[in-house]
Formats: structure tokens, C-alpha cells, sequence
């Protein structure tokens, strides 16, 4: 196992590290999402909060991971940064619980799924595998010697994507 690179809440770490993983924890309606280019060895992950940075435009200027319409932007740009190209990315998606939130009446998970997709679909990025929705906490870990994507389902069953 390699060095250990911790993703926080709100966050995005992207490297080209080989013998790295990168892991977030804990994605109950927050939405992971991994990308992983094999060719240029390079790999990020974001753990991002809510779908839009309208909500509060000056945490997006300090925090842009917060949100997927500034987050995402962010993950794809540093990436192709350090050499990963768009057609050879594979894109993995987890998270959107609704677990403090069991009544739906927010459905923070869906609307932060909803968003991801949305941006995507307007960029022309299609989603290797998913594992969203439910009522689950989620702990997602990018391998990226391999560009496995395991994730952990509360605290217990660990399944590769």
C-alpha cells in the first residue's frame, strides 16, 4: 500500500503518484467522484456537498470542491493539468444518500446526483460505474496503481467498482 491521500469534505486532491490512494470518507448525500486516466497514470477524487454554487457564491470562491458546478470543473481541469486526457477518463460516481434525511422533504443526495449528471451530460462525460442513493454512508478509496475504485458501505462491505 502507497501514501495515504485523505479527501475532506468540500475537498478534491488529484495526483499522478502511482503508488498513492486516495480515499473520502463517510459520503452520506455528498457525491464522490473518481477519474482515473490509466495512459498518463493519473487520478483525482472530489467529495462535493451540494449541486450549486449559486447557494452561496463567496464559500465557492473560497471553496469551490463545496459544490458540483464549481467542483467538477475544478477535478477535470487539474487532472488534464497533469496530463489526463478527457476520452480516456474513467469516471466513477458514489454517494447521494439521504441519510439524516429520511423523510426526503430536502433530498439533498438526489439534487447533488441530479447536478453531477446534468454537468456531464452537457460535457459529454459518460459514467463508467456508479453506487448512489439509499440511505448509506459510503467510504470511497482510488487505487491508483490499478484505477480501482473500492467502496466501503457503513463501515462494513467493501465492493470494487
Amino acid at each position: 500500500m502507497g501514501k495515504k491521500i485523505i479527501v475532506g469534505v468540500g475537498d478534491l486532491a488529484v495526483t499522478d503518484n502511482r503508488d498513492a490512494e486516495l480515499v473520502t470518507y463517510s459520503l452520506g448525500s455528498c457525491i464522490g467522484v473518481a477519474i482515473h486516466d490509466p495512459v498518463a497514470g493519473v487520478g483525482g477524487l472530489l467529495h462535493l456537498m451540494l449541486p450549486n454554487s449559486s447557494l452561496n457564491p463567496e464559500r465557492a470562491k473560497r471553496q469551490p470542491a463545496v459544490f458540483a458546478d464549481t467542483g467538477l470543473p475544478m477535478l477535470f481541469k487539474s487532472a488534464y493539468q497533469l496530463g489526463a486526457k478527457k476520452g480516456r477518463l474513467r469516471v466513477v460516481v458514489v454517494g447521494g444518500s439521504q441519510v439524516m434525511d429520511s423523510s426526503g422533504y430536502f433530498n439533498i443526495g438526489k439534487r447533488n446526483y441530479t447536478a453531477v449528471r446534468k454537468i456531464f451530460w452537457r460535457n459529454n462525460v459518460l459514467v463508467d460505474k456508479e453506487d448512489v442513493g439509499g440511505n448509506v454512508n459510503r467510504t470511497v478509496t482510488l487505487e491508483m496503481a490499478t484505477g480501482r475504485v473500492w467502496v466501503k458501505i457503513n463501515g462494513k462491505e467493501t465492493k470494487a467498482l
